[in-house]
């Protein structure tokens, strides 16, 4: 009798406390008592998208080992990805089937275009997006309040890039971009880096994907007719690559300089005329371990995958899935939509050696930027 007597005093006790707390708020979509669904669209073109598969390898090691860890408050995470072909019509159509679907938040997409429609998606829907892996301005300008980048964007690029070239004497710039208003965003902010620098875009070199021979030709041609001393890039590789390769069969002496996106393959490509070739990367080294995130990156990736390449895209996606943890741990233990976003508002993510920043009006995520050389062995030393 003493025992029941314990019992029914405890489940009174615990009736009266629930109905002090009021009513239960019934959780968002994506949260369960052991579980957070996390929705993914990236770039993957069915495995033909080099980066994206690192990218994608790295993200899954760290939730790999958060989730063996026991999870974020208890709770595993789980990633449900859709693959967008690197077409922005399909990016914004499976971030509505993923918040449809029931996830929480959407997360990691890759590229501008593709990023720009999840955005989209994220805005119109209240669902936060988290670690766009791009570096389109529109992802930052005008702010938009759901859409929370860990990487930095290509404008701080630009302006590393920029000031390497004015300090060994280069003041004449040519920016290869794509002819597109994104494309046209860039070339502003390149002007704006140039005249912070003491130098001058000389010749702005829009191109489309469908660009022909003839047109690289006359493009090669505009940067010995300008005296552009250092060219830098923004959009497809390939293109640019067509465009360095024309240019050196020309004689031009110009420096090549390139953004993050797509520099292994790049420099792969052109082989010997990679050589000395300097690029800005958003992440530390991955080959390093000068850094904390670098070391802790190595010992993890490389017990998921043995003998498996360290890469700036495993690097970037587990960098980018760190930060997710550490956001949905600021969420607390009864995470909302609502709750992850105002968690962010003025915290300051430490990811070892990178530090991401949120600010009401302003989610600029990390300034990191870094530039890496291309050696003689065709490896980046950073």
């Amino acid at each position: 009798m003493r025992h029941a007597s314990l019992d029914r005093r405890s489940a009174l006790a615990a009736g009266l406390a629930l109905l002090a707390a009021g009513p239960s708020r019934a959780a968002d979509p994506g949260v369960t008592a052991g579980e957070l669904l996390i929705g993914q669209n990236i770039t993957l073109q069915g495995g033909k998208n080099r980066y994206g598969v690192e990218v994608l390898a790295g993200i899954r090691t760290l939730l790999d080992d958060v989730n063996r860890g026991g999870g974020v408050h208890a709770r595993r995470i789980v990633l449900k990805t859709l693959d967008d072909e690197n077409q922005g019509s399909k990016a914004e159509a499976n971030a509505r089937a993923l918040v449809e679907g029931g996830s929480f938040l959407l997360f990691g997409s890759l590229e501008g275009g593709p990023s720009t429609a999840v955005a989209k998606v994220a805005e119109a829907a209240q669902v936060p997006l988290f670690g766009p892996m791009a570096g389109s301005p529109t992802l930052r300008r005008p702010h938009l309040p759901q859409v929370f980048p860990v990487r930095a964007e290509h404008r701080d690029e630009f302006r590393a890039l920029i000031r390497y070239g004015a300090s060994i004497g280069l003041r004449r710039v040519g920016f290869f971009h794509a002819d597109s208003e994104v494309g046209r965003l860039h070339l502003a902010n390149v002007r704006l880096a140039a005249q912070e620098n003491g130098a001058e875009v000389a010749a702005g070199l829009p191109f489309k994907s469908d660009i022909g021979d003839r047109q690289l030709d006359d493009q090669a041609a505009e940067l010995a007719g300008q005296k552009v001393d250092m060219v830098l890039n923004h959009g497809s590789v390939a293109v640019y690559e067509r465009l360095i390769r024309k240019a050196r069969a020309a004689g031009s002496r110009a420096t090549f300089l390139a953004v993050n996106s797509g520099s292994t393959q790049l420099a792969e490509a052109l082989g010997p005329l990679a050589q000395g070739m300097v690029f800005a990367q958003v992440v530390p080294s991955p080959w390093s371990r000068k850094t904390a995130i670098a070391r802790e990156y190595q010992d993890a990736f490389g017990r998921a995958h043995p003998g498996r390449e360290f890469s700036y895209g495993s690097l970037e996606g587990y960098l980018t899935a760190k930060a997710l943890v550490l956001a949905l741990r600021l969420a607390g233990p009864q995470p909302s939509r609502a709750g992850f976003a105002k968690a962010l508002d003025g915290a300051t993510l430490d990811l070892g050696g990178v530090r991401a920043r949120y600010r009401s009006g302003d989610h600029a995520g990390s300034d990191f930027v870094d530039l890496a050389m291309v050696t003689r062995e065709g490896r980046f030393l950073q």
